[in-house]
């Protein structure tokens, strides 16, 4: 490793300039990804909603519709405004009930289940149906397009509109959420570190990395916004450590190699590459077990995200170095002493009173369980948006007015007998919770000539192999109540029909319960799977894998039980991705403080003073290095307004703190309690002869 760090240090100049010009294609593969703003689409493609879906768009060349509420408008002023949207790019069409009847017909004369669907107290409903799919970018330049022609008594509700609000409002918050966590993060380096403009080149090298890890997105397609407003986050907060470690065995090989900066910075490269390899590998591996995840948004955040640690190793092993060495003279002008005191009198104090400790953990760890066991999640992602949004202004209208709170589709064979079409639709109308059903055979009801309807409206609703029906539901996606009422539609449609399908957002939400709540099992198996191997590889032990492993998850436990006793309702991913985020980004504490540990028990050293200096020599880059993790999330998580975003960043920011104190006063307690076991189940721990004893600080 000390050529690669030669090499370093020799092509400096050329590394900092072509890292320069890679910003460049880097930026413009930022810029070009496509953002996902629908997690509905990361559903498995093989289940009967999303082949539905795919259905609608290629037989009825629907991919999306949307319900809109027009409140207090003269019947001319609305044919004015259907006639706008109708030339709308990708508006298939826009029914409303001149569609089937002209409005030089008396409101009187006609069928009073036609009047129901389409006016409530003043109101009016038009369904307008979109060529493209929910989540299309076309989909949502028409939904921004109609919004400007409306004007504030129209209310556009239904998935595409909710999506194309996600987008406006995670747009206008990304650059503020990176502004925000490299603020905080600078504060941090700030008291932590020994320089004023060190920091700022920490987060230069790691800004880089950030931007080449987006911009190599271009290769995957697109991302969700998700990833897209995590990734640079997250990889600030992991990454931040591999900086540290740098600057620290920078300055040791400078006092090492007294006049000569080149070659102690060769030698940091050296033993900084060694080092944060192994510990990032632990990262990258909890990243990875969210490809497993069946419900493919793991697999968008796993990737983008494992690409983050690497780019991050790499600009920490060649820009960084580059940089502090090209900047030397000016980082050395503002060095300072550490704000922060030494923590490492902290280890004698751990160790002479493990016992207490020991019993802590014992003591929490029923209440923990049961509170990780007992955290509530919801899937209803639109309920949690802010209450100003247009989408969900027309959404709380939609089911003032209408008493609808989602609608669902079914597609169904063209060829059903209208006898069983009609049977069918009067037997979906009596199941719980819904309000009304449009097809074909009701529409107009039986009274009223097939002829009349228009073709655009057959068109719309029929071909030759399906026929499309809409059900409206009071019920609330994500509900005990809309859940059970598509398991009894489903059966009413089977019944008719054994090709017959239920879908839209309700029945995709349904799907996502049941997926997800397998994929956290999945997941979880890997992740500490994956973990486990790598510790017992790199300290050839069957003992420490099973204590390091069982401390982090204790953490975790007590993370995400801690909702459970606030009343706190978390999104559905945070209960799948954070506990693997925590154990993978935060493992690496305790596997620097074993690694100091099994020298110490390798030198001879007894085990409470082998504690003793594993901790007092760990505790200070275990606590700069989780209060940087915490500083990159918790001002985002705090500061956004999209839940998912906010509850995510909270937990991970929370999780940094809890494993801090876990792995510096439960796992030095676990040491003590085992360190028998350990020596004797583990390669190297024990075997070596006593030397000088070390002198460590004591409080």
């Amino acid at each position: 490793m000390i050529k690669f760090g030669k090499g370093v240090v020799k092509l400096r100049i050329p590394i900092f300039i072509i890292s320069l010009l890679l910003l460049i294609p880097a930026a413009f593969g930022m810029i070009t990804t496509r953002v996902n703003y629908d997690i509905l689409t990361y559903l498995p493609k093989d289940i009967e909603t999303m082949v539905g879906q795919d259905i609608l768009v290629n037989e009825f060349g629907t991919g999306a519709f949307s319900m809109c509420v027009l409140d207090g408008m003269e019947n001319k002023d609305v044919v004015e405004l259907k006639a706008q949207i109708e030339e709308v790019d990708h508006v298939k069409t826009v029914i409303w009930y001149d569609s089937i009847a002209d409005l030089s017909v008396p409101m009187e004369f006609l069928p009073e289940n036609l009047l129901d669907k389409f006016n409530s107290e003043g109101s009016t409903l038009m369904a307008i149906l979109f060529e493209t799919s929910m989540s299309a970018d076309e989909t949502m330049d028409a939904i921004e397009e109609i919004r400007g022609i409306a004007d504030e008594r129209c209310f556009v509700s239904g998935m595409s509109a909710v999506v194309t609000d996600i987008k406006n409002l995670s747009n206008k918050e990304t650059p503020i959420y990176v502004l925000i966590a490299v603020l905080l993060s600078s504060l941090v380096l700030a008291l932590t570190m020994d320089s004023f403009l060190a920091p700022v080149f920490f987060l230069l090298s790691i800004g880089m990395a950030i931007l080449y890890n987006l911009g190599s997105n271009i290769f995957l397609g697109e991302i969700s916004y998700v990833t897209k407003a995590l990734s640079a986050v997250l990889q600030l907060g992991v990454t931040m450590d591999y900086s540290i470690f740098l600057w620290h065995s920078y300055e040791e090989n400078r006092e090492r190699f007294p006049g000569d900066k080149n070659r102690a910075m060769a030698h940091a490269v050296s033993n900084t590459l060694t080092s944060v390899v192994a510990s990032s590998i632990t990262t990258v591996a909890g990243f990875v077990a969210l490809c497993f995840m069946s419900f493919t948004l793991g697999m968008d955040l796993g990737v983008v995200m494992a690409k983050g640690v690497v780019f991050g190793v790499i600009g920490c092993v060649t820009i960084l170095p580059s940089m502090i060495l090209i900047f030397d003279k000016a980082i050395e002008k503002t060095k300072h002493k550490p704000i922060i005191p030494d923590l490492g009198g902290i280890g004698n104090f751990v160790t002479k009173r493990f016992p207490i400790f020991i019993v802590i953990f014992l003591l929490i760890l029923g209440p923990a369980i049961y509170g990780y066991t007992h955290t509530d999640v919801y899937y209803d992602l639109a309920g949690t948006l802010p209450k100003d949004l247009a989408s969900i202004q027309a959404k709380d209208k939609l089911e003032e007015k209408y008493e609808m709170n989602s609608t669902h589709m079914v597609l169904a064979d063209s060829s059903l007998s209208s006898k069983d079409a009609s049977a069918m639709i009067d037997e979906m109308k009596q199941v719980d919770g819904v309000k009304t059903v449009m097809g074909m055979d009701s529409i107009v009801g039986s009274a009223f000539p097939k002829e009349m309807i228009p073709d655009d409206i057959k068109e719309a609703l029929m071909d030759e192999n399906y026929q499309l029906m809409l059900v409206s539901s009071e019920y609330a996606i994500a509900s005990d109540e809309v859940n059970a009422q598509i398991d009894d539609l489903n059966k009413v449609i089977k019944k008719y029909d054994k090709k017959g399908m239920l879908i839209g957002e309700a029945p995709c939400t349904r799907d996502l319960i049941s997926i997800t709540n397998t994929d956290f099992q999945t997941v979880s198996v890997v992740s500490i799977g994956a973990i486990f191997v790598i510790i017992l590889l790199v300290f050839k032990s069957i003992s420490l894998p099973i204590i390091l492993v069982s401390v982090i998850e204790f953490a975790i436990f007590i993370n995400m039980g801690i909702p459970a006793y606030t009343g706190t309702t978390l999104p559905f991913i945070a209960s799948i991705v954070i506990g693997t985020i925590q154990l993978g980004a935060t493992v690496d504490y305790a596997i620097l403080m074993t690694n100091r540990y099994k020298k110490e028990r390798n030198r001879g050293e007894d085990k409470k003073t082998s504690v003793t200096i594993a901790l007092s020599t760990s505790v200070q880059s275990v606590f700069v290095s989780a209060l940087s993790f915490f500083a990159a999330t918790f001002g985002v998580g705090m500061y956004s307004n999209i839940d998912m975003i906010s509850s995510l960043c909270i937990l991970m920011a929370r999780g940094a703190l809890i494993s801090m104190f876990v792995v510096i006063f439960i796992l030095p307690a676990m040491f003590m309690v085992f360190d028998k076991i350990i020596c004797k189940t583990s390669m190297g721990f024990g075997s070596g002869k006593k030397e000088s004893k070390a002198t460590v600080k004591t409080v």
